[in-house]
């Protein structure tokens, strides 16, 4: 799947790699629905934002979604929580594309406190651009999903 569009969302602890992101996607072309937060100044709860995310890629099949937080792992949970995706807490270039590879993952789920600026977008240009490897994985993928 090739997507065209990034929904994207942090809390306050990742708003400004959140800006960043948006930044580098948007000159690559993609369109970027930016679900929040708007400053770093408020502290706000990562699950609202997980929510909206996730609710956006699970009825947009042409987009991903990329969600940070300061550890990724809170993200990751609250967007699992929803039926149809599969969020992966990524923190290496193998993290990345296996998950798209294996899991057929559609959100990646960013340790604003792990990773610097650069290797969150190269993680994310990764997820972006991978693609399920073959249908070997689906079997694996439909049980996630009747769980």
């Amino acid at each position: 799947m090739c997507f065209k569009t990034i929904a994207i969302a942090s809390d306050h602890r990742g708003y400004w790699l959140k800006n960043d992101i948006i930044h580098h996607f948007q000159k690559s072309g993609f369109n970027i629905k930016d679900f929040g937060t708007d400053n770093d100044c408020i502290s706000v709860d990562y699950p609202d934002f997980a929510k909206s995310v996730a609710k956006y890629v699970k009825n947009n099949d042409d987009s991903c979604g990329i969600l940070i937080c300061h550890s990724g792992i809170g993200m990751s949970i609250a967007a699992n929580r929803m039926q149809g995706i599969r969020a992966a807490l990524c923190y290496t270039q193998e993290h990345a594309k296996l998950s798209r590879e294996h899991n057929d993952a559609n959100i990646i789920c960013i340790g604003a406190g792990f990773v610097n600026t650069e290797t969150a977008i190269e993680l994310c240009e990764i997820f972006v651009h991978s693609k399920l490897e073959d249908n070997r994985h689906m079997k694996r993928i439909q049980k996630i999903e009747e769980a």
